[in-house]
């Protein structure tokens, strides 16, 4: 009898994500808005040499940093925003100048590129963006006509595909099952599964069979095995942003970001203290703190 296959240990760090990216990939980064970004590992990416990156976000800071290092060759979003503050500065400042290509499409367009590419398929017809100037600034897009004897005309959404795609979520297990413990997944199990590689920080690693404990229901249970090529445990990897119920949106921090971005010196000095080019997570996690006391 033939024993069964020993299942893989995926654990990694955020420098050996790093190291499986190169420029001129197709990034996906889960999360929302300012919501469970995996910021750990988009500190990491900033940290390294990879550029020319076309990124695929429902955006928050993850663009605002790529777009202010000039990370950036193309974005495909569906906004770019800080949700208490509306619109991401860095996002709003690097738009104005021009410094990447933009295709904005309607957040169900974008939901349905997701599921396109998880299903391997070209495209997806929605009804989303017709008669809307999504279809005039996306002169690309295309319309379908259904076969059937309704004869409706949709848009094909294209499908999202990924080279990799980087998730943070609150638990995870050393084979890649990731869960959630917040209010809404988001659409991170799409992005996992629309990649070739996808890699997820989770704020705790945990033994698989806490997964389920405590009578949570198997639908939190986000990410699987399958779909994951990395593990990365990072408690605090998606500051600033929030990752409910772990931590709330550090405000007081985000805030000073988009101060300092309104001002190159500003700026300069934020990065030069909390995004150096030498530094790690443990460094940023002390330089935060150290912040949150002086501001007491």
């Amino acid at each position: 009898m033939t024993a069964p296959p020993q299942r893989r240990d995926k654990t990694m760090t955020p420098e050996e994500v790093v190291g499986r990216l190169s420029s001129g990939m197709t990034i996906g980064i889960g999360g929302w808005g300012s919501r469970r970004k995996p910021m750990a590992l988009v500190r990491a990416l900033l940290r390294s040499s990879v550029t020319d990156l076309t990124v695929i976000s429902y955006g928050g800071p993850d663009v605002g940093l790529l777009a202010a290092a000039g990370r950036i060759r193309r974005l495909v979003t569906a906004f770019v925003t800080l949700d208490s503050i509306p619109l991401e500065p860095h996002y709003r400042a690097a738009r104005q100048r021009g410094v990447f290509a933009l295709t904005e499409i309607d957040e169900a367009m974008f939901m349905w590129g997701l599921h396109a590419a998880a299903n391997r398929l070209p495209f997806l017809p929605v009804r989303a963006g017709l008669g809307s100037d999504v279809m005039r600034v996306n002169p690309g897009l295309r319309t379908v006509t259904s076969p059937y004897e309704d004869g409706e005309e949709f848009v094909a959404a294209p499908a999202l595909r990924m080279d990799a795609a980087l998730v943070h979520l609150n638990r995870a297990d050393r084979l890649g099952n990731g869960q959630y413990l917040g209010p809404d997944p988001y659409f991170d199990d799409l992005f996992c599964e629309a990649a070739d590689a996808a890699y997820v920080s989770c704020e705790r690693l945990v033994e698989t069979r806490e997964l389920t404990e405590g009578g949570r229901p198997l639908s939190t249970l986000l990410v699987q095995r399958h779909a994951v090529t990395g593990v990365v445990e990072t408690p605090g990897g998606a500051h600033f942003t929030s990752c409910v119920p772990d931590h709330p949106r550090d405000e007081p921090f985000q805030k000073a970001y988009a101060t300092a971005a309104a001002d190159p010196a500003a700026w300069a000095a934020f990065a030069a203290r909390f995004l150096p080019p030498d530094g790690d997570e443990k460094s940023y996690r002390e330089a935060v703190r150290v912040w949150h006391e002086e501001q007491k």
